[in-house]
Formats: structure tokens, sequence, C-alpha cells
């Protein structure tokens, strides 16, 4: 029998290996991309290739090195096992595959495996909570620029953002309850940060600043990232019984000042200033480990807090391959 309906999970991708090479191929690929870094061509050509991918590349390959596992990319294994159980858990109507938005296995190498079988319905999911141009959107783009090019196009299904699915707020509830929450001084829940410019590329009219985004959804706000990621936030931490001031949305890896603000790193140094020992970290942006999870919060900002007095960041794991979480998106999936 063959399979009625595609599934093809995506994410942003990994380098093939931790080797300067590798790493610089895939940084390249991936900021060049004009959604990532949206400036004019040439300024993005300049800034890419001449600046960033030159003195980023070594540094980056020893933060990879770092990570990386006997297996490879923790990325990819994590995407791999998730896809694994989600195939087991869909049956034989569906087929499961996977891509990487840069470097492997590519988009196109996805869709032609699910191509071959000739299905009648295709359902992207790119596998990023909140949307954002620069993660959903690509995604979406290159999907539909690759299919656009098939004689016979079947029926495509985006799923553009899921910061609201009950199952993906569940799991990350079931994580940090696995925690003694009353142990630490503050609890951080950090999202990959933006530049400001592409929240105001959302609306027709104004400014992201305009609105009440640190509230939530509400409005037509509901393609506003910050407005995503805060709403994300307050379902989590009414699930875990917080109270506000008990914790702080803030952004990480950010490129230059004008991104969304407050900076977690900038936080994590400030509660350590503050007297702060013990800090719990969410990375809800993340359903799967990766290196701004377990690098960049898992070691970094642990630094960072010990230089400003603290004593222990703890980073609460991502979804990565969860079999709650694998159900909770097979029935989202089934309901496509």
């Amino acid at each position: 029998m063959k399979p009625e309906i595609g599934v093809l999970l995506m994410n942003v991708g990994t380098p093939d290996s931790p080797s300067v090479s590798d790493v610089r191929k895939y940084l390249s690929e991936f900021l060049n991309d004009p959604r990532v870094i949206d400036i004019p061509w040439l300024a993005r050509k300049i800034l890419v290739n001449a600046i960033i991918v030159p003195f980023r590349a070594p540094k980056s390959a020893k933060i990879y090195q770092q990570m990386w596992t006997d297996e490879g990319s923790p990325l990819l294994i994590h995407s791999e096992n998730f896809k694994n159980g989600l195939q087991a858990e869909l049956g034989e109507k569906f087929q499961v595959e996977i891509a990487m938005r840069y470097q492997s296995p590519s988009v196109a190498e996805g869709l032609e495996k699910i191509r071959k079988n000739n299905p009648k319905k295709i359902i992207v999911v790119p596998m990023y909570p909140q949307y954002a141009s620069s993660s959903t959107g690509t995604c979406i783009e290159e999907v539909m620029r690759i299919s656009s090019k098939w004689w016979a196009i079947p029926e495509m299904v985006f799923v553009n953002q899921f910061y609201d699915l009950q199952g993906y707020i569940d799991g990350f509830v079931k994580r940090g309850k696995q925690f003694d929450l009353d142990s630490y001084d503050h609890i951080i829940f950090s999202y990959h940060g933006l530049p400001v410019r592409q929240l105001d590329k959302v609306y027709d009219e104004g400014l992201c600043d305009d609105r009440n985004c640190e509230h939530g959804v509400e409005g037509d706000n509901q393609f506003c990232y910050k407005a995503t990621c805060y709403e994300s936030t307050k379902l989590i931490a009414a699930g875990l019984g917080l109270p506000a001031d008990r914790y702080t949305v803030s952004f990480q890896s950010r490129l230059d000042d004008k991104w969304i603000k407050p900076y977690s790193d900038k936080v994590v140094a400030e509660k350590g200033k503050e007297g702060a020992k013990r800090l719990l970290i969410f990375s809800p942006a993340f359903v799967a480990d990766c290196l701004e999870t377990l690098i960049e919060i898992g070691h970094e900002y642990d630094e960072i807090f010990k230089e400003n007095g603290g004593e222990k960041v703890d980073l609460v794991p991502s979804l990565n391959d969860d079999a709650e979480w694998v159900l909770a998106m097979a029935n989202h999936i089934r309901t496509k």
C-alpha cells in the first residue's frame, strides 16, 4: 500500500560536520537567504561573504565541536528520532520525511521522496512554534519554489505555526515540572531573537511597538513573532502556576543592538548582579535541542551568570522526541 499523504518536517539545518569548511558552507547558505538577512542584495553579499562568514566560521566550528556526538549533530539526531516516532504513530497512510532548510537532508531530497509515491496531499510542518519570515517563511517559500516546477502538484497544506498547540504547551509544562521550581530565584523564557524591523514588516500600518505584543496575541498581531512568544510563555507559565513576577521573557542570539529586547545574556547578567544564585531557563522556540540551547544557554549563559555572582543556570530540555509530543503532533497533523 502506497502512502496517500506526505508529511515533510522541516528545520533550519546543521553543518554536515563540525569542520571549519562544513560550518562555512552552512553559514554561507543560511546567511545569504534574503529572508534571514533582509537587506539589499549587494550589501548582504558583502556583509555575509566578506565579513561574517570568514570570521564566524572558525569560532562556530569550535562551538559545534563541543556539542557534536558520535552519532552526529544533536539537531539531526532528534529530528530523525521524532520522524520515526511520528511515522509509527501516523501509520502506513502517511509518509514522513525530514528536510533541513540549509544543507542536508535538503528540501529537494525530502520532497522528491514524497513525490515519487504520488500522494494526494503533502503537509509541510516547519518545526518552529512561532512564525517568523526568517524561519517558517523561508521553509514555505523553498517548498513552493521546488514544487512549482512539478507537472502535477498535489494539495499542499502548510502548518505555519503552533505557538498555542495544547500538546506543545503541555510538553514544556511537563519538562518544567521535572524541576523544583521553588528552588530557583528566577525563571527565564528565552526565545531566538529577530531584528525589530522584521517584526514591523508584519504590519501594513504602524509598528510592533504600537501594539501591546508583550501581552500576547490579540487583535492583528497573530503573525508577530514577539506576540506569539509572549503568548506561548503565558500559557506555559499558567500550566506551571507561575506568577508574572517569577519569570522574564527574553531573546537570544542577536547580531547587533537593533534586535528584540530584552536580551537573554543581559537578563542573566543582571539577575546575577541582583543576587540571584540559581536560574532556570526554558527555550520554547526550539522543539529540539541544538547549538542555541545546549551551548548558548547550557554553557555560555552559565558562565555569564557565574561571572556576575550567580551559581548555576539549569536548562530545561526541549521536547525532542518525547512520546507525548510525538502523539500531539500526530493528532495535529491528522486534522489537516
